[in-house]
């Protein structure tokens, strides 16, 4: 149904927020294309499923560690999970990586002093970098599904979030709802760069 893939997680294949990404990949697809195999990523705070929805799941070609806070299984032979956090890098060598990636994560680190902190650590740790963000400025915040979203108060957030079901038609739990409020920063175009 078309309104519901509106709402859906990015996740979801039917999703728009997935048909966006695939959009946004092509660029990068292009750019791996033309480094010498294997190639070596790590995707920083990714999912497995990011990458098999693009095919790139058993492909030799591509050699794919996924770090998170918590290390985990895998279910393709080219995917390594490993445990660490996105603002220390510290066990891992700088240029160790072909590509340092992350998809919508950076965001996610509260501070911009954090942000900072990811920024920094993704250019020593690649020999090339790919970072993706929502825009602050861009309309529809797309966490929430909501124009203009970002702009409100927290207060008023909240109440949308848990008095009303206009985020992703349903009425978010309190303690979700106060977590993606205050660990949401989003970054306009001049703090990207």
């Amino acid at each position: 149904m078309f309104i519901r893939d509106i709402f859906k997680s990015s996740d979801e294949l039917e999703s728009w927020g997935n048909r966006f990404r695939n959009k946004r990949f092509e660029f990068l697809r292009e750019k791996l294309e033309g480094l010498p195999k294997p190639v070596n990523i790590l995707d920083i705070g990714g999912l497995e499923s990011f990458w098999t929805n693009r095919g790139y799941g058993n492909n030799p070609d591509y050699r794919i560690t996924i770090l998170n806070l918590e290390k985990g299984e895998t279910s393709f032979s080219n995917f390594t999970r490993i445990a660490g956090d996105a603002v220390d890098l510290n066990e891992i060598s700088d240029q160790e990586f072909d590509v340092a990636f992350s998809n919508s994560v950076i965001e996610h680190l509260y501070t911009k002093e954090n942000q900072i902190r990811m920024a920094t650590e993704i250019k020593r740790v690649g020999k090339y970098h790919f970072i993706q963000t929502p825009n602050k400025y861009f309309f529809v915040e797309p966490h929430y599904v909501l124009p203009f979203f970002d702009f409100l108060p927290a207060t008023a957030k909240y109440f949308i979030l848990t008095k009303t079901k206009l985020s992703r038609l349903k009425r978010w739990n309190y303690a979700d709802a106060k977590q993606y409020i205050t660990e949401i920063r989003l970054l306009s175009f001049s703090e990207f760069k």
